[in-house]
């Protein structure tokens, strides 16, 4: 049960303010990632564990971390870049305990 969302966002639209395009993105992948954490686990799993991947393309996505996926799209777009690949699979995982 692996779903995943991997797509190419346009960084700049024509008559919108840069910053807004970028938080446009960030409120979409935020959608998703609630979308995702609404469904069923399956038997024997606690967690979803999103595994995140940003970059001009998908040949040069860096892995990420969920929380750091805004900060690599404005370092992105620092670069004058027209476009930003986004990939997030989200995986059913179990916590770990430390004891």
């Amino acid at each position: 049960m692996a779903l995943s969302m991997k797509k190419t966002f346009a960084l700049q639209a024509p008559g919108k303010d840069a910053a807004r395009v970028r938080d446009k993105i960030r409120q979409e992948i935020n959608t998703y990632v609630r979308r995702v954490r609404r469904k069923d686990l399956p038997e024997g799993f606690d967690l979803l564990e999103f595994t995140c991947k940003v970059g001009l393309s998908l040949a040069t996505a860096e892995t990420r971390s969920l929380k750091e996926v805004g900060a690599a799209i404005d370092s992105v777009a620092q670069t004058g870049a027209m476009e930003v690949y986004v990939e997030i699979v989200a995986a059913p995982g179990t916590r770990k305990f430390a004891r």
